[in-house]
């Protein structure tokens, strides 16, 4: 038997809110919350969390100085359209691209994330 049940992955920012907002357009998921916590969740139960962090640092793709500590893949159709979709939510392309599969973009706090075609 399980300890423990539904893990939620939380990420800290600036302003969960506008991460919050991103991420639900991301995946079109439905955005809750306020002030120093928000989140989106899935229909079917999933769900990603923002804390508020004062002083916050984004991470710095590739180096590792701060380092990224984690992120997130999103499986898309299609590599192009789903990065200018992606553009136009607020995030930018990290300079650094290590394949040709999938590609590293930044969510609006400096997160990175990838969006996979597999």
């Amino acid at each position: 038997m399980a300890i423990a049940r539904y893990p939620t992955t939380v990420l800290d920012c600036p302003d969960p809110v506008v991460l919050a907002r991103f991420y639900g357009a991301l995946l079109d998921w439905e955005v809750q919350g306020s002030g120093d916590w928000a989140e989106v969740r899935a229909d079917h139960g999933q769900v990603l969390c923002f804390q508020q962090v004062q002083g916050y640092t984004p991470p710095s793709w590739p180096s590792q100085s701060p380092p990224q500590q984690m992120h997130l893949d999103v499986v898309v159709d299609d590599l192009d359209t789903a990065e200018a979709a992606v553009l136009e939510l607020g995030a930018t392309r990290a300079e650094h691209q290590p394949g040709e599969t999938f590609r590293v973009l930044l969510d609006p706090a400096g997160h990175p994330f990838c969006l996979c075609t597999s």
